[in-house]
């Protein structure tokens, strides 16, 4: 599961790019109960997504020339120019060299080898997300790419992760999951997919998909699509993980649900 404070090579930051930050907000409010409030005139448009005071994700508006709505995952590091110069060696790119936001922190967006994106963070007074695990908050992370073998390799030189593999429960092979370099099994984030393994995704680039939790997956599916959002795969048992859906928000921007097995029930 994620971990506070985020240890380095850890998801610490999720953003929507979105052309319609009213219309995603009353979108996402309907699902998770978040508010957004701007980061002031100077954001440029930019805010956070809250619940109860705290920051769950954040999100920027876009214009119609650039790219498609979309999530976008950080993952956190102590130096975001020394993982630049990783990102390079490893064969990846940079699509926006490392740049100080404010005071706040520093940031650099870039694509893995096989083109899927995402971005870091170095933390100054934002230390990240003020909330994940709970119920409308980022709780996990997969990575659909064509070479599981090749992006695992890519992110343990740049990130230093280590993988623990699980049998999948229908017997359809293995699951790779990653976590930070000595924080053991108990700090897994996410997982890999070979992108040949999943018909939802063959429409698609290699790309990260984030998850946030629910407390009833069936209920905030029929919440979305009562708000114009797309069920991109309806709610699905996996044995011994818990529940799941696949969404896109009326703005194209892709999504999953996650409702936890209760390990005390």
């Amino acid at each position: 599961m994620l971990t506070t404070p985020y240890p380095a090579g850890s998801p610490i930051w999720a953003d929507l790019g979105t052309p319609d930050i009213e219309g995603a907000t009353a979108f996402y409010n309907g699902l998770f109960g978040w508010d957004f409030v701007s980061a002031g005139p100077e954001a440029g448009g930019y805010g956070m997504f809250q619940t109860e005071g705290r920051t769950a994700a954040a999100a920027m508006p876009l214009r119609s020339d650039q790219a498609p709505s979309s999530w976008s995952l950080y993952l956190s590091t102590p130096d975001a120019d020394a993982t630049a110069k990783s990102v390079r060696q490893g064969g990846g790119s940079v699509v926006f060299e490392p740049m100080d936001v404010m005071d706040i922190g520093r940031m650099a967006v870039f694509a893995d080898p096989a083109g899927a994106g995402f971005s870091v963070w170095q933390p100054g007074k934002n230390k990240g997300l003020d909330v994940v695990n709970q119920p409308g908050s980022l709780c996990w992370a997969e990575l659909y790419t064509p070479d599981e073998n090749a992006a695992y390799a890519f992110y343990n030189t740049v990130f230093g992760w280590e993988a623990t593999s699980m049998p999948m429960p229908d017997g359809s092979g293995t699951y790779r999951m990653m976590h930070p370099a000595g924080k053991g099994p108990e700090a897994m984030f996410g997982g890999f997919v070979p992108m040949g393994s999943d018909p939802i995704e063959s429409d698609s680039a290699p790309h990260w998909l984030l998850y946030f939790a629910v407390t009833d997956c069936d209920a905030t599916v029929a919440a979305a699509r009562k708000s114009g959002g797309t069920v991109r795969m309806p709610p699905t048992d996996i044995e011994g993980v818990g529940r799941f859906a696949k969404l896109a928000d009326p703005y194209g921007a892709r999504f999953a649900l996650m409702r936890g097995v209760d390990r005390d029930a």
